[in-house]
Protein backbone atom coordinates (compact mmCIF):
# COMPACT_ATOMS: atom_id res chain seq x y z
CA UNK A 1 0.00 0.00 0.00
CA UNK A 2 1.38 3.31 -0.64
CA UNK A 3 1.91 6.32 1.31
CA UNK A 4 -0.57 8.03 -0.37
CA UNK A 5 -3.47 5.50 -0.11
CA UNK A 6 -2.64 5.50 3.45
CA UNK A 7 -3.29 9.68 3.57
CA UNK A 8 -6.33 8.77 1.61
CA UNK A 9 -7.52 6.57 4.51
CA UNK A 10 -7.25 8.49 7.92
CA UNK A 11 -8.00 6.40 10.68
CA UNK A 12 -10.74 7.55 12.79
CA UNK A 13 -12.27 6.28 15.86
CA UNK A 14 -16.27 7.09 17.23
CA UNK A 15 -16.05 10.17 20.36
CA UNK A 16 -18.56 7.50 22.68
CA UNK A 17 -16.36 4.50 21.44
CA UNK A 18 -12.92 6.35 22.62
CA UNK A 19 -14.45 6.89 26.49
CA UNK A 20 -15.96 3.49 26.77
CA UNK A 21 -12.49 2.34 25.89
CA UNK A 22 -10.86 4.31 28.71
CA UNK A 23 -10.56 2.76 32.15
CA UNK A 24 -11.39 5.60 34.26
CA UNK A 25 -14.89 6.97 35.08
CA UNK A 26 -16.06 10.13 32.95
CA UNK A 27 -19.26 11.95 33.78
CA UNK A 28 -20.76 14.73 32.13
CA UNK A 29 -22.84 17.06 34.03
CA UNK A 30 -25.54 19.39 32.81
CA UNK A 31 -26.19 22.77 34.31
CA UNK A 32 -29.33 21.53 36.62
CA UNK A 33 -27.14 19.20 38.24
CA UNK A 34 -28.26 15.98 36.27
CA UNK A 35 -25.63 13.19 34.56
CA UNK A 36 -25.74 14.44 30.96
CA UNK A 37 -23.83 11.40 29.94
CA UNK A 38 -21.48 8.57 31.33
CA UNK A 39 -18.91 6.18 30.05
CA UNK A 40 -18.96 2.25 30.55
CA UNK A 41 -16.36 2.65 33.59
CA UNK A 42 -18.64 4.77 35.62
CA UNK A 43 -21.41 1.92 35.90
CA UNK A 44 -18.59 -0.62 37.23
CA UNK A 45 -17.83 2.46 39.46
CA UNK A 46 -20.94 3.28 40.92
CA UNK A 47 -22.06 0.00 40.74
CA UNK A 48 -25.63 1.28 38.13
CA UNK A 49 -26.37 1.33 34.31
CA UNK A 50 -25.37 3.86 32.13
CA UNK A 51 -29.48 4.46 31.80
CA UNK A 52 -29.91 4.70 35.35
CA UNK A 53 -27.46 7.39 36.03
CA UNK A 54 -28.55 9.23 33.25
CA UNK A 55 -32.07 9.23 35.24
CA UNK A 56 -30.48 10.55 38.12
CA UNK A 57 -29.09 13.65 39.71
CA UNK A 58 -25.15 13.83 40.54
CA UNK A 59 -26.40 14.38 44.32
CA UNK A 60 -28.37 11.86 43.88
CA UNK A 61 -25.64 9.13 43.60
CA UNK A 62 -23.40 10.67 46.22
CA UNK A 63 -23.98 11.02 49.54
CA UNK A 64 -24.85 13.97 51.39
CA UNK A 65 -21.91 16.99 51.79
CA UNK A 66 -20.01 15.00 49.20
CA UNK A 67 -16.77 16.96 48.22
CA UNK A 68 -17.44 16.52 44.38
CA UNK A 69 -20.55 18.23 44.39
CA UNK A 70 -18.73 21.54 46.08
CA UNK A 71 -15.87 20.93 43.58
CA UNK A 72 -18.64 20.85 40.23
CA UNK A 73 -20.07 23.89 41.47
CA UNK A 74 -16.38 25.36 42.14
CA UNK A 75 -16.26 24.68 38.28
CA UNK A 76 -19.51 26.23 37.30
CA UNK A 77 -19.18 29.10 38.81
CA UNK A 78 -15.28 30.26 37.87
CA UNK A 79 -15.12 28.51 34.29
CA UNK A 80 -11.60 27.15 35.87
CA UNK A 81 -10.26 23.36 35.66
CA UNK A 82 -9.78 22.01 38.71
CA UNK A 83 -7.89 18.67 39.97
CA UNK A 84 -7.97 17.46 43.78
CA UNK A 85 -6.57 14.80 44.96
CA UNK A 86 -7.13 12.01 47.47
CA UNK A 87 -10.99 12.73 47.61
CA UNK A 88 -13.39 9.57 49.64
CA UNK A 89 -16.20 9.21 47.24
CA UNK A 90 -17.49 6.32 49.79
CA UNK A 91 -20.95 5.17 49.64
CA UNK A 92 -22.59 2.62 51.70
CA UNK A 93 -23.55 0.86 48.21
CA UNK A 94 -20.07 1.02 46.04
CA UNK A 95 -17.93 0.46 49.48
CA UNK A 96 -17.47 2.65 52.32
CA UNK A 97 -13.67 3.99 51.09
CA UNK A 98 -12.91 4.68 47.38
CA UNK A 99 -10.23 6.92 46.91
CA UNK A 100 -10.07 9.23 43.93
CA UNK A 101 -8.28 11.95 41.97
CA UNK A 102 -10.55 14.42 40.34
CA UNK A 103 -10.16 16.06 37.69
CA UNK A 104 -12.88 18.32 36.79
CA UNK A 105 -13.43 21.22 34.10
CA UNK A 106 -16.18 22.84 32.43
CA UNK A 107 -18.07 21.61 29.23
CA UNK A 108 -16.98 22.68 25.73
CA UNK A 109 -19.73 24.99 24.54
CA UNK A 110 -21.79 24.92 27.81
CA UNK A 111 -20.14 27.43 30.43
CA UNK A 112 -22.25 25.82 33.13
CA UNK A 113 -22.14 21.87 32.13
CA UNK A 114 -19.12 20.23 34.01
CA UNK A 115 -16.86 17.22 32.55
CA UNK A 116 -15.77 14.89 35.39
CA UNK A 117 -13.19 11.98 35.40
CA UNK A 118 -12.31 9.54 38.18
CA UNK A 119 -9.03 7.82 39.02
CA UNK A 120 -8.78 5.87 41.57
CA UNK A 121 -6.10 5.84 44.08
CA UNK A 122 -6.65 2.02 45.38
CA UNK A 123 -4.39 0.32 43.04
CA UNK A 124 -1.51 3.03 42.75
CA UNK A 125 -1.62 2.95 46.84
CA UNK A 126 -1.46 -1.06 46.60
CA UNK A 127 1.47 -0.67 44.81
CA UNK A 128 3.55 1.83 46.69
CA UNK A 129 2.63 -0.32 50.22
CA UNK A 130 3.76 -3.19 48.03
CA UNK A 131 7.10 -1.82 47.48
CA UNK A 132 7.39 -0.55 51.05
CA UNK A 133 6.34 -3.75 52.38
CA UNK A 134 9.18 -5.82 50.23
CA UNK A 135 11.59 -3.34 51.37
CA UNK A 136 11.17 -4.03 54.75
CA UNK A 137 11.19 -7.92 54.53
CA UNK A 138 13.98 -7.67 52.61
CA UNK A 139 15.48 -5.69 55.91
CA UNK A 140 14.79 -8.17 58.30
CA UNK A 141 16.26 -10.58 55.81
CA UNK A 142 19.39 -8.89 56.30
CA UNK A 143 18.86 -8.99 59.81
CA UNK A 144 17.80 -12.61 60.84
CA UNK A 145 21.02 -13.40 58.68
CA UNK A 146 23.09 -11.65 61.19
CA UNK A 147 21.22 -12.68 64.47
CA UNK A 148 21.39 -16.57 63.28
CA UNK A 149 25.05 -15.93 63.01
CA UNK A 150 25.41 -13.25 66.38
CA UNK A 151 22.55 -14.29 68.69
CA UNK A 152 22.01 -18.54 68.22
CA UNK A 153 25.33 -19.46 68.73
CA UNK A 154 26.27 -17.42 72.34
CA UNK A 155 22.22 -18.57 73.10
CA UNK A 156 23.45 -22.03 72.86
CA UNK A 157 26.25 -21.30 75.12
CA UNK A 158 23.91 -20.04 77.81
CA UNK A 159 21.35 -22.81 77.66
CA UNK A 160 23.85 -25.36 78.14
CA UNK A 161 25.47 -23.10 81.31
CA UNK A 162 22.13 -23.15 82.79
CA UNK A 163 21.55 -26.56 82.43
CA UNK A 164 24.91 -27.58 84.17
CA UNK A 165 23.77 -25.25 86.89
CA UNK A 166 20.54 -26.41 87.40
CA UNK A 167 22.66 -30.13 88.84
CA UNK A 168 24.08 -27.88 91.39
CA UNK A 169 21.34 -25.35 92.76
CA UNK A 170 19.03 -25.67 95.61
CA UNK A 171 15.50 -26.87 94.47
CA UNK A 172 14.42 -23.39 95.15
CA UNK A 173 16.80 -21.98 92.56
CA UNK A 174 15.90 -24.68 90.09
CA UNK A 175 12.96 -22.37 88.60
CA UNK A 176 15.35 -19.48 87.80
CA UNK A 177 17.69 -21.53 85.64
CA UNK A 178 14.40 -23.47 83.69
CA UNK A 179 13.62 -19.86 83.32
CA UNK A 180 17.24 -19.15 81.79
CA UNK A 181 16.23 -22.40 79.31
CA UNK A 182 12.27 -21.11 78.41
CA UNK A 183 13.31 -18.19 77.29
CA UNK A 184 16.82 -19.52 75.40
CA UNK A 185 14.52 -21.76 73.28
CA UNK A 186 11.72 -18.94 72.99
CA UNK A 187 14.70 -16.75 71.38
CA UNK A 188 15.87 -19.65 68.99
CA UNK A 189 12.42 -19.81 67.90
CA UNK A 190 12.28 -16.50 67.06
CA UNK A 191 15.23 -16.38 65.08
CA UNK A 192 14.49 -19.54 63.08
CA UNK A 193 11.05 -17.64 62.07
CA UNK A 194 13.14 -14.82 60.92
CA UNK A 195 15.50 -17.07 59.02
CA UNK A 196 12.62 -17.53 56.97
CA UNK A 197 13.13 -14.23 55.57
CA UNK A 198 16.77 -14.61 54.56
CA UNK A 199 15.82 -17.40 51.93
CA UNK A 200 16.14 -16.05 48.30
CA UNK A 201 16.32 -19.31 46.79
CA UNK A 202 13.96 -19.42 43.74
CA UNK A 203 10.33 -20.17 44.45
CA UNK A 204 9.58 -24.33 43.07
CA UNK A 205 6.51 -23.39 41.48
CA UNK A 206 3.88 -25.65 39.80
CA UNK A 207 0.53 -25.61 38.62
CA UNK A 208 -2.15 -25.47 41.24
CA UNK A 209 -5.67 -26.03 41.63
CA UNK A 210 -5.77 -23.04 44.53
CA UNK A 211 -9.57 -24.74 45.51
CA UNK A 212 -8.08 -28.07 46.52
CA UNK A 213 -5.30 -25.76 48.84
CA UNK A 214 -8.42 -23.56 49.80
CA UNK A 215 -10.26 -26.96 51.25
CA UNK A 216 -6.90 -28.32 52.34
CA UNK A 217 -6.61 -25.10 54.76
CA UNK A 218 -10.61 -25.22 55.85
CA UNK A 219 -10.32 -28.95 57.17
CA UNK A 220 -7.12 -28.23 59.13
CA UNK A 221 -8.91 -24.63 60.08
CA UNK A 222 -11.95 -26.67 61.21
CA UNK A 223 -10.47 -29.65 62.83
CA UNK A 224 -8.49 -27.06 65.17
CA UNK A 225 -8.55 -23.43 65.63
CA UNK A 226 -11.70 -22.60 64.19
CA UNK A 227 -14.15 -24.87 65.28
CA UNK A 228 -16.62 -22.88 66.53
CA UNK A 229 -16.89 -20.65 62.81
CA UNK A 230 -18.60 -21.43 59.98
CA UNK A 231 -17.26 -21.08 56.33
CA UNK A 232 -18.52 -19.87 53.56
CA UNK A 233 -16.75 -20.66 50.01
CA UNK A 234 -17.45 -18.55 46.78
CA UNK A 235 -15.20 -19.96 44.22
CA UNK A 236 -15.27 -19.57 40.27
CA UNK A 237 -15.26 -23.09 39.03
CA UNK A 238 -13.56 -21.88 35.59
CA UNK A 239 -10.72 -20.34 37.56
CA UNK A 240 -7.16 -21.71 35.77
CA UNK A 241 -4.42 -23.13 37.74
CA UNK A 242 -2.12 -20.86 39.56
CA UNK A 243 1.64 -20.40 38.81
CA UNK A 244 2.74 -21.45 42.87
CA UNK A 245 4.49 -23.69 44.98
CA UNK A 246 1.87 -25.75 46.84
CA UNK A 247 3.37 -25.62 50.07
CA UNK A 248 3.93 -22.18 50.63
CA UNK A 249 0.18 -21.29 48.96
CA UNK A 250 -1.18 -23.63 52.06
CA UNK A 251 1.12 -21.58 54.52
CA UNK A 252 -0.60 -18.51 53.03
CA UNK A 253 -3.64 -19.47 53.86
CA UNK A 254 -3.49 -21.24 56.92
CA UNK A 255 -1.63 -18.28 58.21
CA UNK A 256 -4.46 -16.03 56.79
CA UNK A 257 -7.25 -17.94 58.08
CA UNK A 258 -5.69 -18.68 61.48
CA UNK A 259 -5.49 -14.97 61.76
CA UNK A 260 -9.37 -14.19 60.95
CA UNK A 261 -10.30 -16.94 63.33
CA UNK A 262 -8.14 -15.02 66.06
CA UNK A 263 -9.85 -12.01 65.05
CA UNK A 264 -13.12 -13.30 65.16
CA UNK A 265 -12.52 -14.74 69.18
CA UNK A 266 -13.17 -18.10 70.30
CA UNK A 267 -16.39 -16.95 72.21
CA UNK A 268 -17.86 -15.77 68.89
CA UNK A 269 -21.74 -17.13 68.50
CA UNK A 270 -21.45 -15.69 65.06
CA UNK A 271 -18.25 -15.97 63.71
CA UNK A 272 -18.18 -16.35 59.52
CA UNK A 273 -14.85 -16.93 57.29
CA UNK A 274 -15.58 -16.46 53.49
CA UNK A 275 -13.24 -18.04 51.04
CA UNK A 276 -13.62 -16.67 47.32
CA UNK A 277 -12.10 -17.01 44.38
CA UNK A 278 -12.53 -15.07 40.94
CA UNK A 279 -10.85 -13.64 37.61
CA UNK A 280 -9.81 -10.15 37.56
CA UNK A 281 -8.19 -9.64 34.31
CA UNK A 282 -6.50 -5.72 33.95
CA UNK A 283 -4.07 -5.84 37.01
CA UNK A 284 -0.10 -5.97 35.70
CA UNK A 285 2.35 -5.31 37.93
CA UNK A 286 6.53 -5.17 37.63
CA UNK A 287 7.59 -6.98 40.53
CA UNK A 288 11.17 -7.59 41.73
CA UNK A 289 10.65 -11.64 40.73
CA UNK A 290 10.26 -10.21 37.08
CA UNK A 291 11.85 -7.78 34.72
CA UNK A 292 8.45 -7.39 33.21
CA UNK A 293 4.84 -6.57 34.23
CA UNK A 294 3.04 -9.40 34.93
CA UNK A 295 -0.56 -9.81 34.65
CA UNK A 296 -1.88 -11.14 38.23
CA UNK A 297 -5.64 -11.75 36.70
CA UNK A 298 -6.31 -14.46 40.12
CA UNK A 299 -7.85 -13.10 43.02
CA UNK A 300 -8.06 -15.09 46.05
CA UNK A 301 -10.00 -13.63 49.19
CA UNK A 302 -10.07 -14.63 53.05
CA UNK A 303 -12.68 -12.08 54.84
CA UNK A 304 -13.95 -12.37 58.44
CA UNK A 305 -16.96 -10.66 60.14
CA UNK A 306 -14.48 -9.70 63.06
CA UNK A 307 -14.21 -6.54 64.68
CA UNK A 308 -11.76 -5.27 61.86
CA UNK A 309 -8.12 -4.12 62.10
CA UNK A 310 -6.97 -1.17 65.02
CA UNK A 311 -6.64 1.78 62.06
CA UNK A 312 -3.32 2.70 64.05
CA UNK A 313 -1.50 -0.57 62.41
CA UNK A 314 -3.65 -0.88 59.22
CA UNK A 315 -0.77 0.77 57.20
CA UNK A 316 1.92 -1.21 58.68
CA UNK A 317 0.16 -4.05 58.77
CA UNK A 318 2.23 -6.27 56.68
CA UNK A 319 5.55 -4.53 58.18
CA UNK A 320 7.74 -6.85 60.17
CA UNK A 321 7.28 -6.57 64.03
CA UNK A 322 3.74 -4.90 63.90
CA UNK A 323 1.09 -7.11 65.83
CA UNK A 324 -1.75 -5.96 68.03
CA UNK A 325 -1.90 -9.43 69.77
CA UNK A 326 -0.65 -9.66 72.95
CA UNK A 327 1.66 -12.89 72.64
CA UNK A 328 2.36 -12.52 68.79
CA UNK A 329 5.74 -11.71 67.13
CA UNK A 330 4.39 -9.56 64.12
CA UNK A 331 6.12 -11.74 61.60
CA UNK A 332 3.39 -13.98 60.32
CA UNK A 333 1.72 -11.62 58.14
CA UNK A 334 5.40 -10.00 57.01
CA UNK A 335 6.16 -13.39 56.01
CA UNK A 336 3.02 -13.99 54.33
CA UNK A 337 3.90 -10.54 52.26
CA UNK A 338 7.42 -11.72 51.29
CA UNK A 339 6.25 -15.02 49.87
CA UNK A 340 3.56 -13.49 47.70
CA UNK A 341 5.94 -11.52 46.69
CA UNK A 342 8.70 -14.05 45.54
CA UNK A 343 5.72 -15.80 43.49
CA UNK A 344 4.92 -12.22 41.58
CA UNK A 345 1.85 -11.51 43.53
CA UNK A 346 0.65 -8.85 46.02
CA UNK A 347 -1.62 -8.72 49.18
CA UNK A 348 -3.69 -6.04 50.15
CA UNK A 349 -6.19 -5.80 53.06
CA UNK A 350 -9.27 -4.03 53.70
CA UNK A 351 -10.87 -3.45 57.19
CA UNK A 352 -14.04 -2.43 58.49
CA UNK A 353 -15.62 -3.60 61.77
CA UNK A 354 -17.27 -7.06 61.29
CA UNK A 355 -15.89 -7.24 57.46
CA UNK A 356 -11.72 -7.56 56.89
CA UNK A 357 -10.78 -8.84 53.51
CA UNK A 358 -7.55 -9.87 52.90
CA UNK A 359 -6.96 -10.01 48.82
CA UNK A 360 -4.24 -11.96 47.17
CA UNK A 361 -3.60 -11.00 43.41
CA UNK A 362 -1.18 -13.91 41.73
CA UNK A 363 -0.13 -15.15 38.51
CA UNK A 364 -2.01 -18.16 36.54
CA UNK A 365 -0.23 -20.88 35.02
CA UNK A 366 0.80 -20.84 31.33
CA UNK A 367 2.11 -23.05 28.99
CA UNK A 368 5.40 -23.03 27.85
CA UNK A 369 4.07 -21.46 24.57
CA UNK A 370 2.93 -18.53 26.31
CA UNK A 371 -0.72 -19.96 26.39
CA UNK A 372 -3.02 -19.62 29.31
CA UNK A 373 -4.33 -23.46 30.41
CA UNK A 374 -7.83 -24.68 30.48
CA UNK A 375 -9.84 -24.19 33.50
CA UNK A 376 -9.32 -26.17 36.92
Amino acid sequence: MSALDLKAKPFAVDPGELLNALPYPILTISPQGKVADANAASEGFFEMSRTMLLRRRLDEILPFGSPLLGLVDYVRTRGATVNEYRVDLGTPKIGMERVVDIHACPAPGDAEGVIIMLQERTIADKMDRQLTHRGAARSVSAMATMLAHEIKNPLSGIRGAAQLLEMSVPDEDRSLTRLICDETDRIVKLVDRMEAFSDERPVERERVNIHAVLDHVKRIAQAGFARHIRFIEVYDPSLPPVWANRDQLIQIFLNLVKNAAEAIGEDAIEGEIELSTAFKPGVRLKTTASATPVSLPLEFCVRDNGPGVSPDIAEHLFDPFVTNKASGTGLGLALVAKIIGDHGGIIECESHPRRTTFRVLMPMYSQTDGRSTAAV
